[in-house]
């Protein structure tokens, strides 16, 4: 079994490859509705890494978010625009003004169109369970990425009750 250990915080982590599948839903034991991701192991012995977990133990899920390509300030810095009237010519959806005459330059990290997602992404969750059959284990809510997109997970190895 090929995993990456680590600690941060005095609290060893195992690091395992996965491939993200599609959401899915099922009820918990109180009838509510619980969304979930599942994701496929690459290895077929890291099944038994997970089987040692209890559901709903705490994991981080890390992949890369879905580019959006080059987006204006409006989707990416939630800008809300220009007046639609009063004057107002082609100037709608514009960023406004970059800066002050006198300076010369525009001062970094000013909010500006340009390329949007493809960024990496740590989600803390769930984990609710593993079918062995499958070779897939399930994680509450969304998982960064596209599907069949790379996931890690990282799981706390001393499996103290979270």
């Amino acid at each position: 079994m090929r995993k990456l250990l680590y600690t941060k915080d005095t609290t060893k982590y195992a690091r395992v490859k996965t491939k993200k599948g599609l959401m899915s839903q099922l009820f918990d034991e109180n009838s509510y509705l619980v969304p979930f991701t599942s994701l496929k192991l690459e290895n077929t012995e890291d099944v038994k890494l997970f089987e040692g977990y209890n559901p709903k133990t705490i994991i981080k899920v890390e992949g890369n978010s879905k580019g959006k390509g080059f987006q204006g300030v409006m989707r990416r810095w939630n800008f809300s625009g220009g007046p639609a009237t009063h004057g107002t010519k082609d100037k709608h959806r514009g960023g406004g003004s970059i800066g002050t005459q006198g300076q010369g330059r525009v001062i970094p990290g000013k909010k500006m169109p340009g390329r949007m997602g493809n960024d990496r992404i740590s989600v803390v969750t769930k984990f609710l369970g593993v079918d062995a059959d499958k070779n897939i284990i399930m994680v509450k809510g969304s998982v960064p990425g596209s599907i069949n997109s790379e996931v890690i997970v990282h799981l706390p190895i001393n499996n103290n009750e979270n």
